[in-house]
């Protein structure tokens, strides 16, 4: 919901100083920004990013997909229906707070890498004090 509202206020900012600076200072801020977004240090993180992401994105499957086979190997065990049913809850149970923590992990990593990214942007707009 956050990010939505962000974007439309960032499209309503844009839209309100584009058409009140005009072209010649949209093309200023523009140039600005390529400036910031081609900076070494900003595509470092950009690259970190890209590849947590990348690992977070196949960790999360790795465990759908183990939770689902221990849930499917505990419905065949054996017993009664009745005995198979109560395995697979259980084991289904317990296997939806390990996909709950990994979410939770991938989401927590994630806000970090967002976050020592713009720390990274910010300090590498901050001029060198010596």
């Amino acid at each position: 919901m956050k990010g939505k509202a962000g974007l439309v206020i960032g499209l309503a900012v844009g839209y309100v100083l584009g058409s009140r600076a005009g072209r010649e200072r949209y093309e200023q801020i523009k140039e600005q920004a390529m400036k910031v977004w081609n900076m070494d240090p900003v595509q470092e993180q950009v690259d970190k990013v890209k590849d947590f992401a990348k690992s977070s994105a196949m960790a999360l499957p790795s465990t759908l997909w183990d939770s689902a086979v221990k849930v499917t190997r505990a419905a065949g065990s054996k017993g009664t229906p009745g005995q198979k049913l109560d395995a697979a809850i259980k084991v289904g149970e317990d296997q939806a707070d390990d996909v709950a923590s990994a979410a939770k992990e991938s989401a927590s990593a994630a806000k970090d890498a967002a976050s020592d990214v713009i720390d990274d942007v910010e300090g590498a707009e901050q001029p060198d004090e010596a």
